[in-house]
């Protein structure tokens, strides 16, 4: 209980803060805050997984200080949208791309993912996500959009390349994570505002394809298998959840994509635009052989894993509305473009 009270506090600490030393408090007790969560269940996995959490994530706070610090030296502001000191926004970019686990600071992210529980790894995906985001937002104006634009297709090729070869159903989130905020920080020093609505529709849909796996207790791609045979209905929805990660068109996960590839057209980015979408086939790959496992194939009469018995729990409501937010919101999109 007060872990969650103080995960809840510190990102509302965050989000709410004009000040870099409150957004910093903010971080610092979110870090504190999720890693008994990480090692919960004192397997040597999840103690290595909470101790390369906490390392990375203090460096990235010691960096978002120190380039605050730097920025106040030289301009006499402790204002966080008010960032004009050329070396405290490079630091502070570092600093956040190591907290997002960006590309080439992603390393961390797929580890501590592996060595937590779907619930966890459900919070690192997205809650955790959103403070370093926000900050993001609030100081994209004087971020270098060159740096950014870099970190965004990086990021793209390697959380879809190296997704490509993973068995475990976390380290493939993980890597579709990293592919996703490479969209999201493509986009945020020319429309914020669309690297919000991105950001809150990729949160829908990792919530649903989390809380989906928890429930039918998939942690590897030959669980997945033999899955159909316990709840074959939510099995169908995690395919078209999966695909609408991937962007397919009729799907929600289109939106953000096609809108991102449309901006960055009108801020004449057309080559970056096409890199980006080229690159998205690599996750389509993935996400593909993840709808496969779970749906399109039956497993050979000689599975190693025993059958699971099929249970008529009832459905888990806010996964069923989740799973309807992350496949039907595409005729909508008019409508969340004048809100836009």
């Amino acid at each position: 209980l007060i872990s969650t009270m103080s995960l809840i506090l510190g990102t509302s600490i965050t989000i709410s803060s004009n000040h870099w030393i409150l957004a910093w408090a903010g971080l610092e007790i979110n870090t504190l805050a999720i890693i008994p969560f990480i090692s919960k269940s004192h397997h040597p996995r999840a103690i290595e997984a909470a101790i390369k959490y906490f390392l990375t994530q203090s460096t990235a706070s010691a960096l978002i200080l120190f380039s605050s610090m730097t920025n106040a030296w030289s301009t006499g502001q402790w204002d966080i949208t008010q960032l004009n000191h050329p070396t405290s926004c490079l630091m502070l970019t570092m600093a956040i791309a190591i907290k997002l686990g960006l590309v080439p600071f992603h390393f961390w992210f797929p580890e501590v993912l592996q060595g937590s529980s779907l619930t966890t790894a459900l919070l690192l995906s997205t809650l955790m996500k959103l403070p370093p985001m926000t900050l993001l937002l609030l100081t994209s104006q004087s971020l270098n959009p060159t740096l950014l634009t870099l970190l965004a297709i990086s990021s793209a090729l390697v959380g879809g390349w190296m997704g490509l070869n993973q068995t475990q159903t976390r380290k493939i989130l993980a890597f579709s994570s990293i592919s996703h905020l490479g969209w999201m920080i493509m986009i945020i020093a020319y429309n914020p505002k669309l690297t919000t609505l991105t950001f809150i529709l990729y949160t829908t849909m990792t919530t649903a394809v989390f809380l989906s796996l928890a429930q039918i207790k998939v942690l590897k791609l030959s669980t997945m298998l033999i899955s159909w045979t316990k709840t074959p209905m939510l099995n169908a929805t995690v395919m078209l959840t999966l695909l609408s990660l991937a962007g397919l068109p009729p799907l929600t996960g289109f939106m953000p994509k096609w809108l991102i590839i449309q901006e960055l057209t009108k801020q004449e980015m057309t080559p970056a635009a096409t890199i980006i979408t080229m690159l998205s086939l690599l996750s389509l790959f993935f996400y593909l052989r993840l709808a496969y496992h779970s749906t399109i194939t039956l497993p050979p009469n000689s599975s190693n894993h025993m059958k699971l018995w099929r249970n008529n729990k009832t459905l888990h409501t806010p996964t069923a509305i989740l799973t309807v937010l992350s496949t039907a919101l595409l005729p909508l999109s008019p409508l969340i473009i004048t809100m836009l």
